[in-house]
């Protein structure tokens, strides 16, 4: 049978409550009582009961952890830091998929019946009033990689993606590139728009440079791959920025299956530093997003509105760098 707090209770030869408190973070009690409550818990082989515990400080300590883009690699190293860093804080994440579902919803129903502390919503592709729901619901929300504005609805952390398109067309240029193109996910996520936006903005800013503009059905490989293999049948641009890593390297693959060469056929240039971007066989010339930090700074955030949700939402911003690789031809 399992060991209960009532047997450790009677070991230590102290109450109940004397017991719960010694399990309780920040509860007061002494530190002889707490040195027999200890002995008595090793000798007995206990462990607390977190949700027998959610039911005396009314915090289950779980998080939901949402995201609708498990297909690409980068979440796998996402959610990697993500569950870490919350784990490190004595919290447990609630993964919920919803790949193929924009209704907040029904996530919303199973949050609450999970009584989760508070959210985090970790997507590029997801509209910010599908993180507003949930704080219309009651429950404390970031939205991390979401679209940032200058007066948010929640608290959004991420990159600010124009930027990060300016940034991809002046690294293309600074190249040598004259003729760019932009391949972006999917043509209604919010990331692709801004992504775009810069680009555009940025090329239009240079004398002789012409860009053009494609979209992937997805962030995916598979996506990347057939949006190359359809803009094959035409001339090509002498070098693309893709959405993201993943876009970038299904992109090499169909240019190498038609024969050509990157960097000296075309130049690939993508967004987020995935470990995949690392390998040698890849070894592709991205723009850096800062994942560590926007993680970091989520958790730290959701963190805070769980204590206080009166706290004002805002956008936090991170900067992003280039990582100079191997898939641009030299400067």
């Amino acid at each position: 049978m399992a060991v209960t707090l009532k047997d450790v209770a009677e070991l230590a030869e102290v109450s109940r409550s004397a017991v719960s408190r010694t399990f309780t973070k920040g509860a007061s009690v002494s530190e002889k009582t707490r040195k027999k409550v200890m002995r008595a818990a090793d000798q007995l082989g206990y462990s607390p009961n977190a949700l027998a515990s959610s039911l005396t400080t009314g915090r289950t300590k779980m998080i939901g952890l949402i995201s609708n883009n498990f297909h690409n690699p980068v979440f796998l190293e996402v959610f990697d830091m993500f569950t870490r860093g919350l784990h490190e804080r004595d919290l447990r994440p609630l993964l919920v998929n919803l790949t193929d579902e924009t209704d907040p919803e029904a996530s919303i129903r199973m949050l609450r019946q999970y009584s989760v502390d508070g959210v985090i919503v970790a997507s590029s592709t997801l509209p910010p009033a599908f993180a507003k729901s949930f704080r219309d619901a009651g429950i404390p929300v970031v939205h991390s990689f979401g679209r940032h504005t200058e007066m948010p609805d929640v608290d959004v952390l991420g990159i600010d993606n124009i930027e990060a398109g300016r940034m991809a067309a002046r690294t293309l240029i600074v190249h040598g590139y004259t003729d760019v193109g932009f391949l972006g996910g999917p043509a209604e996520a919010t990331s692709t728009l801004d992504r775009e936006k810069g680009f555009l903005l940025e090329c239009a800013a240079h004398k002789g440079v012409s860009a053009r503009v494609s979209f992937a059905d997805a962030y995916s490989f598979d996506a990347g791959r057939a949006e190359m293999l359809e803009l094959l049948t035409a001339p090509l641009a002498e070098a693309y920025f893709c959405g993201d890593d993943v876009l970038s390297i299904g992109a090499i693959s169909s240019l190498e299956t038609a024969g050509l060469s990157v960097p000296e056929d075309v130049g690939i240039l993508g967004l987020n530093d995935i470990a995949m971007a690392k390998w040698e066989n890849i070894n592709l010339t991205t723009i850096n997003n800062p994942f560590s930090q926007i993680i970091a700074a989520s958790i730290e955030q959701v963190t805070a509105l769980v204590e206080d949700q009166s706290i004002t939402p805002k956008a936090h911003l991170f900067e992003c760098s280039v990582i100079e690789r191997g898939t641009l031809k030299a400067r």
